[in-house]
C-alpha cells in the first residue's frame, strides 16, 4: 500500500471510531479527519473545495433556510394544533391520522421540527384519553423517518447520495423519482407499526414514566447529520397568514421547478431561500440562525474523506473485493448483500458517513456487474435513513426516546422487526421501479 493509502485508511478507521464512542461532536471528528488528510497531502485543497461546492450542501442549506421560513410562519404549529382537535375528537384512530401526517409533512420538511412540535401534542392528548402514549411515539418518530425516504428532498442523506452518484457519472434524480420505492416500504412500515408495533410498545414496562419536555440536551449523542438542534423549533409560533402563504407558495414553486427539469433542486432552492428575503418573509439574520451549519459541514468532511478512498484506490480496491465474493448471487443477490451491509452500518454510523462510503461502492458494484447502477444507489438512499433498531441511529428517534421513558431495548423490539420488513419490501421494490 502507498502512504496516501495508508494515510486514507488510517483516517477512516480513526473516524469511524470516533463516532462509534460519540463523545465527540460528529461535525467536528468530520472536519478534523478531512484535515489530517489536507495536511499530510493525500487529497489537495481542490478536492477539499469541490467537497465545500457540493450541490447538496447548496441545495440543503437552501431547503434548510425555506423549511425555517415555514416554521417561523406559525404554519406547521397551526397544522399540528388542527390535528390535535382531531385527536380529541376521533381518540386513538386521531393519533394515528397524526402520526400519518407527520410522515407525509416528512416527505418535503425535515423531520426534526415536525417530531419536536408534535411528540409532546401526541404524548399530551394520549395521557388525557387514558391512552399509553409508549404505544404512538416510537411510531411517531419511525413515521417521520419513513416519510423521508418518499422524495429526494425527504432527507438530507438522499440529496447527498444522490450528489456522490452523479460525481461518479451517474444521471441525477428527479425529485419524485424514488417516491413509487419510498411509499411501498413507507406503507409496509407503516402498516407494520399500526398493527403490530402498537401492541409490542403496548406491552411495554414503562422505565421512567413520561418523560420530560424536550430540549437540546436529549440531542447529545445523536446523529447531528440528520438534523439539527431541538431548541430552533421548540417554541410555539402564532400564525401568519402572509407569511404562511408565500413561504408554503414558495416552496411548491422549488419543487415544481425540480420536478419539471426547469432547473436543478441546489439552483431552484438557492433562489426560493433568497426570494423569501426579498419578500421578507424571513429575515437574512433568521434564515442565518436556519442554516444549521453542524450539518453543512458534517457532510462536507465526509464527503473529503470520501474523495481520498476514491483518489487513493481504496474504494476500488473494495470493490473489487465486494464484486468478486458476490458476482455468483447475481444482481438481485447483489442488491439483497448491500442494503444489508448498509443498514448495518447506518446503525452505528451518522447517515452522511454511510452515504460517502458505501454510493461509490453501489455505483462500482453495478457497473462491475454489467447492470444498471441505480437500483443500488436506491438501495443504499432507502437503507442509510430507514434504520430503526436504536434510539441514537436517527435524531427524532433520541427525541421521543426521552420523552416517552424508554429503554434501549425497546426500541430493539420494535426497529429489528421493522428493518427486516422494510428490508424486505425495498428489496421487492427497487428492482420493478429500477431494472437492472
Amino acid at each position: 500500500m502507498s502512504f496516501d493509502q495508508v494515510a486514507a485508511l488510517f483516517v477512516l478507521v480513526a473516524v469511524i471510531a470516533a463516532l462509534v464512542w460519540g463523545k465527540v461532536r460528529s461535525d467536528v471528528v468530520a472536519l478534523t479527519g478531512a484535515a489530517a488528510l489536507l495536511a499530510t497531502g493525500t487529497i489537495r485543497p481542490v478536492e477539499v473545495q469541490s467537497a465545500f461546492a457540493s450541490p447538496a450542501l447548496i441545495a440543503l442549506a437552501a431547503l434548510f433556510v425555506i423549511a425555517y421560513a415555514m416554521e417561523l410562519s406559525g404554519l406547521l404549529d397551526f397544522f399540528i394544533r388542527k390535528g390535535t382537535a382531531l385527536c380529541r375528537r376521533l381518540g386513538a384512530a386521531g393519533l394515528w391520522l397524526v402520526i400519518l401526517f407527520c410522515g407525509a409533512a416528512s416527505a418535503f420538511l425535515n423531520n426534526t421540527p415536525i417530531v419536536v412540535l408534535s411528540a409532546p401534542v401526541v404524548r399530551d392528548v394520549a395521557i388525557s384519553m387514558k391512552l399509553s402514549p409508549r404505544r404512538f411515539l416510537i411510531p411517531l418518530s419511525y413515521a417521520a423517518v419513513l416519510g423521508g425516504c418518499c422524495t429526494l428532498i425527504g432527507t438530507s442523506t438522499n440529496l447527498l447520495v444522490n450528489d456522490m452518484a452523479r460525481a461518479a457519472g451517474q444521471p441525477t434524480f428527479a425529485v419524485f423519482e424514488i417516491s413509487g420505492v419510498g411509499l411501498i416500504v413507507a406503507l409496509t412500515g407503516g402498516a407494520f407499526l399500526f398493527l403490530v408495533g402498537g401492541r409490542l410498545l403496548d406491552r411495554l414496562t414503562p422505565t421512567s414514566g413520561p418523560g420530560p419536555e424536550l430540549d437540546a440536551e436529549m440531542l447529545e449523542g445523536a446523529d447531528s447529520g440528520s438534523v439539527g438542534h431541538a431548541e430552533v423549533f421548540s417554541q410555539r409560533r402564532p400564525l401568519k397568514p402572509v407569511k404562511a402563504l408565500l413561504s408554503l407558495a414558495v416552496f411548491v414553486g422549488v419543487v415544481v421547478a425540480a420536478t419539471f427539469g426547469w432547473a436543478p433542486i441546489a439552483a431552484s432552492a438557492f433562489a426560493g431561500a433568497v426570494l423569501l428575503i426579498l419578500l421578507r418573509v424571513i429575515s437574512a439574520e433568521e434564515a442565518y440562525a436556519g442554516l444549521r451549519p453542524e450539518i453543512l459541514l458534517l457532510i462536507a468532511g465526509m464527503v473529503v474523506i470520501g474523495l481520498s478512498l476514491e483518489v487513493t484506490g481504496l474504494a476500488a480496491a473494495a470493490t473489487d473485493g465486494l464484486v468478486s465474493w458476490v458476482r455468483p448471487l447475481g444482481p438481485l443477490g447483489a442488491l439483497v448483500i448491500l442494503y444489508g451491509v448498509t443498514l448495518f452500518l447506518t446503525e452505528a454510523l451518522s447517515n452522511a458517513t454511510v452515504a460517502v462510503l458505501v454510493t461509490p461502492v453501489a455505483v462500482a458494484l453495478g457497473e462491475s456487474l454489467g447492470v444498471d447502477p441505480r437500483p443500488f444507489i436506491v438501495a443504499v438512499m432507502i437503507a442509510a435513513s430507514a434504520a430503526f433498531a436504536t434510539p441514537f441511529g436517527y435524531q427524532t428517534n433520541v427525541l421521543v426516546y426521552q420523552l416517552g421513558g424508554y429503554s434501549y431495548t425497546d426500541f430493539l423490539k420494535v426497529g429489528l422487526p421493522l428493518n427486516l420488513i422494510t428490508w424486505a419490501a425495498a428489496i421487492i421494490a427497487i428492482p420493478v421501479f429500477f431494472p437492472f
